[in-house]
């Protein structure tokens, strides 16, 4: 709709009051612009109370509540994934999203790698660390100049900023119960906020700059390191020190209490980790994992296993029942300084770096399963997940925090964190899942109709595509094997300009029907087609109903 006076509407829009519109009262300048009709005052020139109002603008919001209902309404009815529709690519399916909880079963639709929103203090700092509030109403950031800003986590705007430190703000961490948020900054001042941001208390803890604060299950005690070299033990309500943990030749960088029992692990610069047992304040484990300085050290939730971040460019996975190194992730071109595990899927986490990307890994695969190349111009410092688990966001020494969500049924991710460019400047690996779905085809997977629809191609039953798709190098066309048929029928082979995923049906001489898109889009060559005889007639005995078919019962 345009924006203007009664003179700049267009004459021939019905819609606008236009000559094929009823006819307008003449303007008035005495009436408010709502009472007339077809009247536009100019943007500039809109006022309410004698105030200029700001120019409206659309802004980006996230809501999880239609999963959830969506999930509420079908647990009645669905058993388990079982009764679950799997999504289709394309955007009409996007109704039938469900939250991480009830897709348990499928961590990767958690992989958050599509870019929503980009925020950035009008006083430009490096943003240190940050936290979700515990419903996940807000975004808490801490930056350098030890301000606090509250971003809101549906529409990402700003919210409001306060000084909360006078340095800079190096962690912060809430309680378990959502009720007191701790935090710390680069002169070793440990602070107790509300859930309304209001102080409460402040002491100093630490000489040197603290570095990590973590919790232990009841939330009456809490852990924090510096670069002093110890580890600190606190009662939470009488904020003094218990008990001093020593045993690390150089700065500790991270610590992490386990999430029901009274263990502790803790990174340090001097390339260990150890495990401690808070009860005694002895070292139960020394890994010499790392041959650099350890950044990130964090408990999964099932309490069996932790990953480590160093500045070696590794991330390594261990499994403290067995006191030894699961994995190892290799991904990142540059130092590794955050990571940060998935909610609600125990198999999932997230890391970034000083290359500015973030990388997506499951437990039981070295590769990654997803990135955002170049996510952020400088290092990321830290990454938090929203509580409901579809949300991740990072802040970053280029100023500013960002918001990634899961992809959509349809989205193309044709956007410059995944298939367009890499960090060196390369095209995106064929093997990450976040490419593009075209771009991922040759030229010979294009002469399916689905695929040859979605790239703009044109496609000829029993042709290769003619019109090749831009930044693919043509392949040749696969033959596909022969088929199988029933003895009384001769073995037939197909023509090699059998486009791929089309069996060939000997009895008809003709190719069978092709998959629908949703095979196509999985981007895995289809097996061919096994015709299968007809099955012989049953005893005249049996039934015809009972034999050759399942029968289905109700549960």
């Amino acid at each position: 709709m345009m924006e203007g006076r009664r003179d700049e509407v267009d004459p021939s829009d019905p819609a606008l009051g236009g000559a094929a519109g009823p006819a307008e009262p003449a303007y008035d300048p005495n009436l408010p612009a709502h009472y007339m009709y077809g009247y536009r005052e100019p943007t500039a020139r809109m006022v309410f109370d004698g105030k200029r109002m700001r120019k409206a603008i659309s802004r980006k919001t996230i809501d999880y509540n239609a999963p959830i209902t969506q999930a509420v309404l079908g647990r009645a009815t669905d058993r388990d994934f079982r009764d679950f529709a799997e999504l289709q690519p394309h955007y009409s399916w996007m109704r039938q999203l469900l939250p991480p909880s009830s897709l348990d079963y499928n961590p990767s639709d958690c992989v958050c790698t599509r870019f929503v929103h980009a925020s950035i203090n009008k006083v430009r700092c490096p943003i240190n660390c940050l936290a979700w509030s515990p419903e996940g109403r807000r975004v808490i950031t801490g930056a350098s100049s030890g301000e606090f800003t509250l971003w809101n986590g549906m529409q990402f705007n700003f919210e409001t900023i306060l000084q909360a430190h006078e340095d800079a703000v190096r962690c912060m961490v809430w309680t378990h119960n959502g009720n007191w948020m701790v935090t710390g900054d680069n002169r070793g001042v440990i602070k107790y906020w509300q859930t309304n941001m209001n102080n409460v208390k402040a002491f100093t803890a630490h000489t040197e700059p603290l570095r990590d604060v973590s919790f232990c299950a009841s939330d009456l005690k809490f852990a924090s390191c510096s670069d002093e070299g110890n580890i600190k033990i606190w009662d939470f309500a009488r904020c003094k020190e218990e008990s001093s943990l020593l045993g690390h030749g150089w700065d500790v960088k991270s610590v992490s209490w386990h999430p029901y029992s009274s263990m502790l692990i803790s990174g340090s610069k001097d390339h260990n980790i150890k495990v401690w047992d808070v009860r005694t304040a002895k070292i139960l484990a020394t890994l010499h994992a790392h041959t650099n300085t350890v950044y990130r050290v964090r408990w999964n939730q099932n309490g069996n296993w932790f990953v480590s971040a160093s500045r070696d460019h590794l991330l390594k996975l261990f499994d403290i029942r067995m006191m030894k190194e699961l994995m190892c992730f290799r991904g990142h071109k540059r130092e590794v300084a955050t990571v940060a595990w998935h909610p609600i899927h125990e198999d999932l986490f997230a890391s970034a770096g000083f290359e500015g990307s973030i990388f997506f890994w499951f437990t039981g695969n070295e590769e990654p399963a997803g990135e955002a190349i170049g996510a952020h111009d400088s290092s990321v410092w830290d990454l938090a997940w929203h509580p409901v688990g579809h949300i991740l966001v990072s802040c970053s020494n280029d100023y500013t925090t960002k918001f990634w969500c899961r992809n959509r049924p349809g989205d193309s991710l044709r956007d410059k964190y995944n298939s367009l460019r890499s960090a060196d400047g390369s095209a995106p690996d064929r093997r990450s899942p976040n490419a593009s779905f075209v771009t991922e085809l040759t030229a010979a997977d294009a002469s399916a109709p689905a695929v040859a629809a979605a790239a703009n191609v044109t496609w000829i039953p029993g042709q290769v595509a003619s019109t090749a798709i831009p930044g693919i190098a043509p392949a040749p066309a696969r033959v596909p094997a022969p088929v199988m048929v029933p003895a009384p029928v001769p073995v037939v082979t197909p023509p090699a300009a059998t486009p791929p995923y089309v069996a060939w049906d000997a009895r008809q001489q003709q190719p069978l029907p092709l998959p629908p898109a949703a095979f196509a889009y999985g981007l895995a060559p289809l097996p061919p087609q096994v015709l299968v005889p007809p099955m012989p007639m049953p005893p005249p005995q049996m039934p015809q109903q009972a034999y050759g078919q399942r029968q289905y019962r109700p549960y």
